[in-house]
């Protein structure tokens, strides 16, 4: 990517993330006795490859797994979970990354089961965000142990996200993936009362 490409895709980013600064003048009542994010959790095609790729290419550890699940006989799939009724979770595996909450794996098999990918741009698209200290390092790293990435690191010099470097990635089976850095913060904590989580002072 040309300079030009990456300031101009910085620029977009700096003005999109500056929506994400939360004003803390009209607090909703929210969750009662909510501390906080505990886990995400990931539907995955492979369990074996997915744990690997957690484990293996990106240093998390497995804490746990269990199942599987099903009702062969009532609907306690699709009640609980609002899944096809004869759906079954082969397995979940809860894995830990670093300083940060928990990330749960599932390997389900379901009758009306959707296996396509959705892109960061569809509706109910994702990605994973791990924060790293080194992020040319952690480019140097991805490439070669033959993981995708994309343009980057782009630095971000503008806006309410000003600060960050960031580098998106994908795993083997499509799931997206961004390495980010912010070692002197960003620009919105001048501003905001409220501050973000930081992996880097996980206390606050």
């Amino acid at each position: 990517m040309s300079g030009t490409s990456s300031t101009r895709v910085a620029r977009v980013f700096a003005a999109g993330l500056s929506l994400l600064v939360v004003s803390s003048s009209a607090k909703a009542e929210g969750l009662p006795t909510l501390r906080g994010h505990d886990h995400t959790g990931i539907t995955v095609p492979d369990m074996n490859q997915a744990v690997n790729f957690f484990v293996d290419i990106l240093g998390c550890q497995k804490a746990t797994a269990f199942g599987p699940f099903s009702d062969d006989k009532g609907t306690f799939m699709q009640d609980v979970l609002d899944v096809d009724k004869h759906a079954v979770i082969n397995q979940i595996v809860l894995i830990r990354c670093g300083s940060g909450s928990n990330i749960e794996l599932f390997s389900y098999s379901s009758p009306d089961q959707k296996v396509v990918q959705p892109k960061n741009s569809d509706v109910g698209g994702y990605h994973i965000a791990l924060y790293v200290d080194d992020i040319k390092a952690a480019a140097e790293y991805l490439k070669t142990k033959g993981v995708q990435t994309f343009a980057g690191p782009i630095p971000i010099t503008e806006g309410a996200a000003a600060g960050q470097s960031i580098l998106y990635f994908k795993a083997p089976w499509g799931l997206q993936f961004e390495a980010i850095t912010y070692p002197q913060g960003m620009a919105y904590e001048k501003t905001s009362n409220v501050k973000l989580w930081d992996p880097k002072n996980p206390g606050h």
